[in-house]
């Protein structure tokens, strides 16, 4: 089920061939096999697609709203008629369990596609303030940088949102799972999506990443990834003065209340944390518990820890699958080794592979208790399934401590909602969850502090890719 395209590019609606004749292997990281392998971009293979992206610009920014948002439900609907390729591909290419794959991955691009048509077709694009109209229009040719972490999820924030408010666009996958991107842009073109719209160029950050980020050709960059990735492409992009929308990393505090259900709360909090094999910017790895009750907290957390059921990604039953790469898998290695040279407990888990296991990324799914705020487990971002509990003395402190991180994306708090809407009014981050609810998809996501700026889904992600003008004159 790969596809035909891996070693070509999309640009100007067509499957081209690339001017680089880099290659890089994908990986499954499950089994360390090469599955197939990827061009890899250059910049002059950037350049045919944003040169096409810009001269495709002025046609498709005129089209009528409403035919846009057809164009997007067309994709929709392409999109739905291969979900099992989209799950079969990121449970490839990075590992997440099928299951998870079917109703995580490939659903998060799909209800946020449906999200954005709604939400389109409710926008108040164009209305009178006084005797001005106001009117929102396209920003222009978007560079989209997506992660491999949720692929889909990332994709469809930034293409559906990006198609309806009138812009062309050019969007660079990650090159560690760049297989359901390749899906994504048959879709787009058994869609009919027109020429030079969406254009699609696998490649490095360093090289293609930082070129289109650069590219004077380019009006906007939507990316999402780490911070200090993020920071390399707003320096690229500041010397054109082009907007930069972020979406960047995380270290979510989860305070669980003295008056929350324990045992609920912590096993919901571990399962949080553990969901995508803590593989999620917004994942809650910091859980807050009140002093008098943290040993109870970690035979409560271990018991969650223990129901994760850690294998093949094949397996129907498996619910952790491995880590993306080996990359990933030395940096989590490395992360837990520091909380138990810090001093933190080990309360299940450790370093290592799980019992049995002798290939493939995986790790054990590890938690720590008794950890201090200063400990590098609590500060850095692990993007693993590693969670640290602390202790506090009074719900002050634990918002003191949850704001003390330079990272803002999201919060949790677990309690009676009269007792976790006070505390969610003084936690600096995008999102605050109560009680672990559903996805909200028409709610605004991105971050405070260095967790990045703009806000994805829905209308909140229309709006960051237009801009507003305002015609002076117009009612007089």
């Amino acid at each position: 089920m790969i596809s035909k395209n891996l070693q070509k590019f999309y640009i100007n609606g067509e499957w081209v061939e690339p001017i680089s004749k880099q290659r890089l292997g994908v990986e499954n990281p499950a089994t360390e096999e090469i599955v197939g392998e990827i061009a890899l971009g250059s910049t002059a293979d950037a350049d045919k697609a944003i040169l096409a992206a810009r001269a495709a610009f002025d046609a498709w920014t005129v089209v009528p709203v409403k035919d846009r948002i057809a164009v997007v439900k067309r994709i929709l609907e392409v999109y739905n008629s291969r979900a099992e390729e989209f799950a079969v591909a990121m449970s490839t290419e990075m590992g997440a369990p099928i299951t998870w794959a079917r109703e995580a991955q490939f659903w998060a691009g799909q209800v946020h596609i449906e999200s954005t048509i709604k939400a389109a077709e409710e926008f108040e694009w164009e209305y009178m303030r006084g005797t001005t109209r106001i009117v929102h229009e396209g920003i222009g040719v978007c560079a989209l940088i997506t992660p491999w972490n949720w692929p889909m999820n990332q994709i469809a924030c930034k293409v559906a949102p990006a198609l309806v408010a009138g812009c062309t666009m050019v969007l660079k996958p990650s090159e560690i799972a760049p297989l359901s991107g390749i899906l994504f842009a048959e879709v787009c073109h058994e869609a009919g999506v027109p020429k030079g719209v969406f254009n699609l160029v696998n490649g490095t950050g360093p090289e293609v990443g930082a070129h289109i980020s650069a590219h004077p050709q380019v009006d906007m960059v939507s990316f999402t990834g780490s911070t200090r990735a993020g920071t390399a492409v707003a320096a690229a992009a500041a010397p054109t003065v082009k907007r930069v929308a972020q979406e960047l990393g995380g270290k979510s505090a989860n305070i669980i209340l003295p008056t929350a259900d324990l045992a609920a709360a912590v096993k919901g909090g571990v399962e949080g944390c553990f969901g995508n094999t803590g593989q999620s910017c917004d994942a809650p790895t910091r859980m807050f518990v009140p002093r008098d009750r943290h040993d109870e907290a970690l035979v409560h957390a271990k018991a969650a820890a223990d129901a994760v059921v850690v294998g093949d990604p094949r397996d129907e039953a498996t619910t952790m699958g491995p880590l993306v790469s080996k990359l990933q898998f030395d940096k989590v290695q490395r992360l837990i080794q520091a909380g138990i040279d810090e001093g933190a407990t080990l309360v299940t888990g450790g370093i290592g592979r799980p019992v049995g296991v002798n290939r493939g990324w995986f790790v054990r799914p590890t938690i720590f208790g008794n950890v201090t705020n200063g400990m590098t487990i609590s500060k850095e971002e692990i993007f693993g399934p590693v969670l640290s509990i602390l202790p506090y003395d009074t719900v002050d402190e634990a918002i003191e401590m949850a704001n003390d991180t330079v990272y803002g994306l999201a919060a949790y708090i677990a309690g009676p909602v009269k007792d976790a809407q006070p505390v969610a009014r003084r936690l600096r981050a995008g999102t605050v969850n109560l009680n672990y609810p559903a996805w909200d998809t028409f709610a605004p996501f991105g971050g405070y502090k260095q967790s990045g700026n703009g806000r994805e889904y829905a209308d909140w992600g229309i709006h960051d890719f237009c801009e507003v003008k305002g015609i002076v004159g117009w009612g007089a």
